[in-house]
């Protein structure tokens, strides 16, 4: 019976430093892929944003004919807006 005990405290014992290792392993291996994640992301990030640089006045010229009625509307009312609120002349004061 102290044979049995002592086996199954061996396997046991295994079984925990196993485990361990397991769990060192798996936080080293988290943190070096999140840490090469974060740089991944960092990077596309970066390299997005210059693409979109690039990208994003070809596009605006593109949209130009389906927005141009639009803007037209807008620079229209804008200009009668600011044509009727001229600030009114203010009288001279004499002395």
């Amino acid at each position: 019976m102290i044979e049995l005990m002592l086996i199954a405290m061996l396997v046991g014992g295994l079984w925990i430093v196993g485990s361990l290792i397991g769990l060192v392993f798996k936080l080293t291996f988290g943190l070096i892929g999140g840490l090469f994640g974060l740089i991944a992301g960092a990077l596309g990030l970066f390299i997005g944003g210059l693409v979109m640089l690039l990208v994003l006045p070809v596009i605006a010229l593109s949209l130009l004919p389906l927005c141009l009625p639009a803007l037209l509307l807008f620079g229209l009312i804008w200009t009668i807006v600011h044509i009727a609120r001229r600030p009114a002349v203010a009288p001279s004061v004499s002395h």
